[in-house]
């Protein structure tokens, strides 16, 4: 994307035909009770609901996405629109953006959470103990599905269409699209195209930001993977 003076903004991908880019900025949702016990929460359930300490955190990441566009990445247009995964979470989450930005939240069931079917609400140690290995091969192979769940390369074939018809309604604006941790690693990971495999090492901490920008012609680039807005 350009800067006002018409130069590639510094770092950025280098256009000079003056294409210009969609911006999608993705939000995880702040943490919940089975995010502070470490339990995986997928999309089976509606809840659990933020905890205090999420609800601080979806503030703070509210205040970070009004800055954008101004002293936070002014390269890039003021978002303007909001898009959420329907879980009580990422609705409460985007709930704190809509707030902060003045744009209402547009709800998107693709954009839930992986589902993981019989491990939904258990700790790493639980599933360990029933199904040994399993969830390491989940993690690390891409296409390994939980029991009843769904695997990355699931995942990304319900969310990557999710996220084209963000794209499409702000073709040259800036979207927010609240949602989870997975659905985050499998977009980043697909823009970049990296194997599935690959994908379980993103780190997208609790009401982080990551940046793809996407142009008309198909090109990509991700600009930003993780930015912390809890500091």
């Amino acid at each position: 994307m350009a800067s006002p003076t018409g130069a590639p903004a510094p770092g950025a991908l280098a256009r000079y035909d003056g294409a210009v880019p969609a911006t999608v900025v993705l939000v995880r949702h702040g943490v919940t009770p089975l995010t502070e016990a470490g339990a995986l929460s997928g999309g089976d359930d509606v809840g659990p609901s933020l905890t205090t300490t999420g609800r601080r955190q979806a503030a703070q990441a509210a205040d970070a996405v009004f800055r954008i566009g101004k002293d936070l990445w002014p390269d890039v247009p003021r978002p303007d629109a909001v898009v959420a995964s329907p879980m009580a979470r990422t609705q409460e989450t985007a709930a704190a953006v809509s707030r902060r930005i003045g744009a209402p939240v547009r709800t998107d069931e693709r954009f839930a959470e992986c589902t993981f079917g019989e491990w939904q609400g258990l700790t790493p140690g639980q599933v360990a103990e029933h199904w040994p290995g399993e969830l390491s091969r989940w993690v690390r192979e891409g296409t390994y599905a939980p029991p009843g769940g769904e695997s990355y390369a699931d995942l990304c074939a319900r969310v990557r269409p999710a996220l084209d018809d963000v794209v499409a309604a702000h073709p040259t604006g800036t979207s927010v699209v609240v949602a989870h941790a997975a659905v985050i690693r499998s977009l980043v990971g697909a823009m970049l195209e990296a194997p599935p495999t690959a994908w379980g090492r993103i780190r997208i901490p609790p009401c982080s930001l990551s940046i793809l920008r996407i142009w008309p012609d198909g090109e990509r680039e991700v600009s930003v993977v993780g930015f912390p807005t809890d500091v």
